[in-house]
């Protein structure tokens, strides 16, 4: 049987290739067909997952609720010593330096990433800002909001904190983080669908031990990570209704 497997549209453009290696490495220890399915947003994979399409997928903490509690998706393991914060930057000119500084009408780049979006919002209510009274521009990659600050099209930016240590030197010294959250528990899991039921535990047996192995060592290091640590389904459920408290 062949299965399908695919990545939240936020990870860092530079480990696309490791997400291949690391779907090598996955068929090689299963002995199963599985192809990689990379999706350019949010609404293409979500259309993707709602039409039955993906069997495995790691998946950002807003999108983890839909899959666990309408698809049946199983949660299977989430990185190691890796949670999802938020980044706000501004230029490193920009005459704001507290989020206090900021006014209605603040102009914000950012992704279609549900969770960063979320966290981010959050982090500007000190300053009394809201979806309602800010202009938000959605692009497609982080490196494109990182453009609108720097063309001066954009007040303030949003980043997931892993996508905003990846630009490269050269812009990340034209900007400065404003605030960044420290949530610590919100994170990005690898879930498993209905289809490859079977081959759960198996999934739980082999990806902690991936650091323990030269090579699982070095698939590990072209996706950014140090390690798997199986996600039990307490967890999964506190992280569902961390996200459900913050949306409402």
């Amino acid at each position: 049987m062949r299965y399908v497997m695919t990545v939240s549209p936020d990870f860092p453009p530079a480990q696309i290739a490791g997400w291949y290696i690391f779907n090598t490495w996955l068929q090689r220890q299963l002995e199963e067909h599985i192809h990689v399915e990379l999706f350019p947003d949010f609404a293409s994979q979500r259309a993707a997952i709602q039409s039955d399409e993906i069997d495995l997928i790691y998946a950002n903490p807003f999108d983890a609720a839909m899959l666990v509690r309408e698809k049946g998706f199983t949660a299977i393991a989430t990185p190691q010593h890796k949670s999802d914060e938020a980044v706000i930057a501004v230029t490193h000119d920009s005459s704001v330096h507290h989020v206090e500084d900021l006014r209605p009408g603040t102009r914000v780049a950012a992704t279609d990433d549900p969770d960063v979006n979320l966290i981010s919002m959050i982090m500007l209510e000190p300053a009394d800002l809201s979806a309602q009274n800010v202009q938000i521009h959605t692009v497609d990659t982080y490196v494109l909001v990182a453009k609108q600050l720097l063309q001066g099209e954009a007040d303030v930016g949003f980043f997931l904190r892993d996508a905003f240590t990846s630009l490269s030197g050269m812009i990340q010294r034209q900007l400065r983080e404003l605030v960044h959250s420290e949530i610590h528990v919100i994170r990005h899991v690898l879930l498993a669908g209905p289809q490859l039921r079977a081959r759960h535990n198996d999934l739980r047996r082999i990806l902690p031990a991936m650091s323990a192995d030269a090579k699982g060592n070095n698939v590990l290091a072209s996706l950014g990570l140090q390690g798997w640590q199986i996600q039990d389904q307490e967890d999964t459920e506190f992280m569902i209704d961390l996200m459900d408290t913050l949306v409402s």
